[in-house]
């Protein structure tokens, strides 16, 4: 008897936690179903300082000794980059975008970008949204996917394109346009 009414119970608790979870899913599909998509479109000028008393990328993994490749393969830097209006570092500074970014090819200059433009000003104000891709930085314009976000960019996807406006060869800072192109609820 003491089985059974274990079975029972545990039974019972499963069921109960399948239909929350059903239930869950169900409320979110409905949300969804009675809001409407929109396409935000913005441009933000992103700012990489290696250099200075207060640079806004730092190295965090070097290739190793050995490795005398061209590209930096296995370079790694983490960024918390001030996004701006305009490409002058000086205008107005509307987020960060925040992550980081490593060589990941042998073969040419190619940065896998993982990092959140985290927005800090206007109507966006506390929203991200979150870009994870591959950008060949030699390439006049680079395209990468917007794969989530949070705030009034929650359940984004889209994708950015990316095209460097400056970049100091000495020095190693950039400043890069961002057009992002977001779909969000």
């Amino acid at each position: 008897m003491a089985t059974f009414l274990s079975f029972f119970l545990l039974s019972a608790v499963a069921l109960s936690l399948v239909l929350v979870s059903a239930t869950a899913e169900s409320l979110e599909r409905d949300f969804l179903s009675h809001k409407k998509e929109k396409l935000t479109h913005f441009t933000v000028y992103w700012h990489d300082i290696l250099d200075g008393k207060d640079p806004t990328s730092v190295s965090i993994m070097n290739p190793p000794k050995t490795y005398t490749g061209a590209t930096g393969f296995g370079l790694t830097r983490m960024i918390d980059n001030p996004l701006t209006m305009a490409p002058e570092l000086s205008s107005e500074m509307v987020g960060r975008a925040q992550g980081f970014y490593a060589a990941a090819s042998k073969e040419e200059v190619g940065l896998l970008m993982a990092m959140n433009f985290a927005i800090l000003e206007g109507k966006y104000n506390g929203s991200t949204i979150t870009v994870f891709g591959r950008n060949s930085v030699f390439d006049k314009v680079r395209e990468m996917p917007v794969i989530g976000g949070s705030g009034l960019f929650r359940f984004a996807r889209g994708y950015v394109q990316a095209r460097t406006h400056v970049f100091d060869i000495k020095t190693g800072n950039a400043v890069v346009e961002y057009n992002c192109y977001v779909l969000h609820y």
